[in-house]
């Protein structure tokens, strides 16, 4: 690492786009915590609660091509910020209809899958979108700080959802609705030089472009399916609500700090990745993080202390925020700037479906195996995978930068 001397959140241009990232991000995690307190309060069902993260995911699955196009094809500035004012209008029809006492479970679900649809062109558009903000120098330090924005957000998101629903559903779809409007404004008044792309017919192979450009680039590949296998094996954090009552013995409180934990690791180590940047050995430092990660699932998964089970946590999401950092810069650094919309939206399936499956392969194992044996198996499996890929993806292991040419 190599301390940056000249801060990227002084641009003026990234700084609104953060500040925008940070406001989104949270009002999302909010409004996830809301649709989801709601549903279950109106219907008392496990499976209704379950079909809202469905509806969240499947407009994503459904329309990765489609946003890999918009993102390439139109001002991607403009397209982050009509998804966040639709966000914005999704939350003020919320307010009213739970005021008004209209609000059903199909209303609920229809609400969260136009979120998802938004959240879908969004976030991958963002992400194509910084590039172009910042000088090619500074962009790990810019993706470090887009990090500390989205774990800023996971902490801070579900925690003021929670307070605010306390005082009533509409408090947390009135202040998301702001949060988006205003996230909508600041995306809408960053100044950039026109860059101009070249916009390719819009023809079959334009279409899988950038699944070609990613299972063509080694690199590229090697590190997103890296981190698909990690998270999918590694993921402890679906199964704490389990630890906290029959591990830990202890109550909603702890099961607050124990899902804040990896949120405040993942966000001091980008702090720490933004200040002193990235810059050599990058493929010994991420599998030596990803060994890190599955580590501290083993001991989160062996611990009986709540002290040592935040820690293994913490030190959880610090050592993933690592290949956080490493996989975007690696996708906007080495795609060309006209693919970065289609790459961008390949690589938000990719996490997008570690995510989930993560916590349905996590769940599956712990019915079969119970708890600690199928968080033993996700860390081990977790290192068994960096081994294997090391072997794969020999250009991987041997990455100094992150120019793969």
């Amino acid at each position: 690492m190599s301390q940056s001397s000249e801060s990227v959140i002084r641009q003026p241009a990234f700084a609104k786009s953060w500040a925008a990232r940070i406001l989104s991000t949270t009002s999302f995690q909010m409004l996830s915590v809301a649709i989801a307190w709601q549903m279950y309060a109106l219907t008392e069902d496990a499976f209704s609660l379950g079909l809202v993260g469905l509806a969240q995911f499947v407009p994503m699955l459904l329309l990765t091509l489609v946003v890999g196009q918009v993102a390439d094809r139109f001002d991607r500035r403009k397209v982050v910020a009509i998804c966040q004012l639709f966000e914005g209008i999704v939350a003020v029809l919320l307010v009213f209809g739970s005021h008004a006492g209209w609000l059903g479970r199909e209303q609920i679900l229809l609400a969260a899958a136009v979120i998802g649809a938004c959240r879908a062109f969004e976030g991958p558009t963002m992400s194509a979108l910084v590039p172009e903000l910042v000088p090619k120098s500074l962009l790990p330090q810019a993706s470090a700080w887009s990090a500390s924005a989205g774990q800023t957000a996971q902490i801070l998101g579900p925690s003021l959802g929670g307070l605010l629903f306390s005082l009533g559903a509409t408090y947390v779809y009135a202040t998301s609705a702001v949060a988006l409007l205003c996230a909508g404004v600041l995306v809408f008044l960053i100044r950039m030089e026109r860059v101009e792309r070249k916009i390719e017919p819009l023809a079959m192979n334009s279409v899988f472009s950038g699944l070609v450009f990613v299972f063509r680039n080694k690199v590229i590949l090697g590190t997103i399916s890296l981190d698909l296998f990690a998270v999918l094996l590694g993921g402890a954090t679906a199964l704490l609500p389990i630890f906290t009552k029959d591990i830990l013995h202890t109550g909603p409180w702890g099961l607050g700090l124990l899902r804040s934990a990896p949120a405040v690791g993942a966000l001091l180590m980008s702090l720490v990745l933004a200040h002193y940047t990235l810059k050599r050995a990058l493929g010994p430092i991420l599998f030596g993080a990803l060994g890190i990660f599955g580590a501290a699932t083993i001991l989160f998964a062996l611990s009986t202390s709540l002290m040592l089970s935040l820690f293994a946590l913490f030190v959880l999401g610090a050592s993933d925020v690592i290949s956080v950092v490493i996989r975007s810069t690696l996708v906007q650094l080495n795609t060309p700037n006209e693919m970065r919309g289609r790459v961008s939206a390949v690589n938000s399936l990719f996490v997008g479906t570690s995510n989930q499956l993560g916590e349905f392969e996590s769940g599956t194992l712990a019915g079969f195996f119970g708890a600690v044996p199928a968080t033993l198996i996700g860390g081990i499996g977790t290192i068994a995978v960096a081994g294997l890929w090391m072997y794969l993806f020999p250009s991987l292991r041997r990455l100094r930068t992150f120019k793969t040419d």
